[in-house]
């Protein structure tokens, strides 16, 4: 392998095997490290289902990359990947999306003028940057639409909330519960960081029945197939 290790982080185990898939195998070899199962598949690959929601994925990929490092061999690029809801027109159903902004949408503080986000109050982030040499080729590679994807606490499922949150990220193309957390992990550690994700539902009102998991989770490992070759050779000239 030429390129970094990599730390793919899904949310749930039906994400991971996507991602699996596309190495033309199942889950991959098991190891376990403190607080953490992963499974190795193809050329230097690690893939965790770190759990749901941003504070669980960030205590995944933490425990995950301080066990990395201990072993004297730590990741140079944890992606987050899985899928999410889409904002239409932008990100239909069925697509795939990458951020070039990682942005936490709802932390901060409600006010009688609206939303504050936490960094507006002094302290903080809520933004992250993935390298933009590798958006741009992870994009030409898999075909994805690249813009903010939002990390949310608790999903949208209103047309109101959706409006809200287009208002205050203009260029939000998607939002999903965890890849604000990996991001933040990934900092910590000083490690790249990247967020891909296949559209199953539009964001607004919930209809389960218009939902198409089946397909995005089908997209996410195509999406693999066409990215993996471009992880394994990325340097981190521009982190």
């Amino acid at each position: 392998m030429t390129g970094p290790r990599v730390l793919v982080a899904t949310a749930v185990p039906a994400e991971r095997d996507a991602v699996a898939r596309a190495f033309g195998e199942g889950p991959g070899r098991t190891e376990h490290r403190p607080g953490v199962t992963l499974h190795r598949v193809g050329d230097g690959h690690d893939l965790l289902a770190a759990g749901v929601g941003p504070a669980l994925a960030a205590a995944s990929v933490s425990a995950a990359l301080t066990a990395a490092a201990l072993d004297g061999t730590p990741y140079g690029l944890v992606v987050s990947a899985g899928i999410a809801g889409g904002f239409p027109p932008d990100a239909p159903v069925g697509s795939l999306v990458l951020a070039d902004l990682i942005t936490a949408a709802d932390l901060g503080a409600e006010t009688a003028d609206g939303f504050l986000p936490v960094t507006e109050l002094g302290f903080g982030t809520v933004t992250h940057h993935p390298p933009r040499s590798l958006v741009r080729a992870a994009a030409a590679a898999t075909g994805a639409r690249t813009g903010v994807i939002l990390t949310v606490s608790t999903v949208t499922g209103t047309a109101d909330r959706a409006a809200a949150l287009r208002a205050r990220h203009p260029r939000a193309l998607a939002e999903a519960m965890e890849g604000f957390g990996v991001a933040e992990a990934a900092a910590a550690h000083g490690t790249a960081v990247l967020e891909i994700r296949a559209v199953s539902n539009p964001v607004g009102p919930r209809d389960r029945a218009a939902w198409r998991i089946a397909d995005a989770l089908d997209a996410l490992t195509a999406a693999f197939g066409k990215l993996a070759p471009v992880l394994e050779s990325w340097h981190r000239h521009d982190h």
